[in-house]
Parts: structure tokens; C-alpha cells; sequence
């Protein structure tokens, strides 16, 4: 069985199970108890798991998230300059989508004279969205307090209105092996929803969201 097949099975039983014994890993993966000592020791450097005595346990927090006005703090010079840049990728006339993150937010800015259509789940979005001047639709469904973002499916069924040229998200998890991960299955569902109707796509994060792997995955990083 090759490695990275290896650490998802042993992702998986945990996040079913939350604790998983040596001994459980060994026998469903047909592996010597040195090579999942190794893997443990792996995917704990990479902030997977944790190691207790005799086996692994889940970390805490995977479906955990900070507030917007949290996440709106940090980073913020950062975020301003990856939203310059995102936003340079723009053409006149293009229609958008911009989902409901804080680096998406600082976007709009760099929006202006741009003559651009924006498609938004994010309820902060809408007053910069008015202040500047430009075109934009919300999509319907409900409102999650805590991102400020509009989710479930009515928010995925007003999405498939649309088609658009460019998609621009957040992600509160980037992995080399497992890919973009956000906390909550309703905000997932939004952005694969978004992927699947955009021409080219774009994930726009800081550097604190690498090598954290969240509980939902939107996509791999292929």
C-alpha cells in the first residue's frame, strides 16, 4: 500500500472513531507497526493528529472557525496584497464570483473601473459593493452569523443561474496531500458549487491556512 493511502485511511478511522490504536491501523492497512509509527510521526509534524500512548488521536478543532471580524484582523497587509494581485487577473466585463471570505473582501477595492459583474454569498461584501460602484447580485439561503456568508441549498440553487469567468474563494485549510478544507459541509457545497461554474478559478489565502486540513474538503490541489 503506498504512503499517502496509508495517512488517508488513518485521517478517515480517526475522524470516525477520534481515537485509533496501533494495533487497529496495523491490521486495516496490512502494515508493520514500525511503518505506522512513521506515518503517526508524519501526519503529527504536520499538525493530522496527535500521538498518545499506544495509538492517535483527533485534533481538536477541525470543524471549529473563527469569526469574519476575527478573521478580518489578521493577516490584513497580507491579504491586501494577494487581493491586489487576484484582482489583476480580472478582464474589463468579466462576471465573478466572489465568496464570502475576508481576503475576497479586500478585493472589491481593486474592482473599480473594471466594468466587472460580482456574484457573492458574503453579506460584509454587499455595502463595499454598493460604496463602489459596482454591479452585483447576492444569492439567496441562509444567513450563518459567524462568516457572514448566505449557505444551504437555496444558495446553491440561485447559484446555478450563473456562469462565470472567474471564481475567487477562501479556504481555512491548504495541504499538498488532502487538498483545500473548510470547517462547515454548507460553505463546501457553495464553493464546489462556484468551481463546477467558473471558467478558471482562483483560491486566494494567506500563509496561515498551509499544511491545516479542515473537517469538509472542497477540492484537491491538482
Amino acid at each position: 500500500m503506498l504512503t499517502p493511502e496509508r495517512h488517508r485511511i488513518i485521517l478517515d478511522m480517526l475522524q470516525e472513531k477520534g481515537v485509533v490504536k496501533i494495533h487497529e491501523l496495523v491490521q486495516e492497512t496490512d502494515s508493520s507497526e514500525a511503518t505506522i509509527r512513521r506515518d503517526l510521526s508524519h501526519l503529527e509534524s504536520e499538525n493530522l493528529l496527535k500521538r498518545v500512548h499506544g495509538g492517535a488521536a483527533l485534533l481538536q478543532g477541525k470543524g471549529m472557525e473563527a469569526s469574519l471580524s476575527e478573521k478580518s484582523t489578521k493577516q490584513l497587509s497580507e491579504k491586501k496584497r494577494i487581493a491586489e494581485l487576484a484582482a489583476s487577473l480580472i478582464q474589463e466585463g468579466d462576471c465573478i464570483f466572489l465568496d464570502a471570505g475576508s481576503t475576497t473582501y479586500e478585493m472589491i477595492p481593486f474592482l473599480v473601473d473594471k466594468q466587472v459583474t460580482v456574484v457573492t454569498n458574503g453579506l460584509m461584501h454587499l455595502e463595499s459593493l454598493y460604496e463602489y460602484d459596482i454591479q452585483a447580485y447576492v444569492v439567496g439561503g441562509k444567513i450563518k452569523g459567524l462568516t457572514k456568508a448566505l449557505i444551504g441549498s437555496q444558495a446553491v440553487r440561485g447559484l446555478q443561474d450563473y456562469r462565470f469567468d472567474k471564481c475567487f474563494m477562501g479556504s481555512n485549510g491548504i495541504h499538498e496531500e488532502f487538498g483545500y478544507t473548510t470547517p462547515d459541509p454548507e460553505e463546501a457545497n457553495i464553493k464546489k458549487m462556484a468551481l463546477q461554474l467558473s471558467e478558471k478559478r482562483y483560491v486566494v489565502a494567506d500563509h496561515s491556512k498551509w499544511n491545516k486540513v479542515m473537517l469538509c474538503a472542497i477540492c484537491s490541489d491538482s
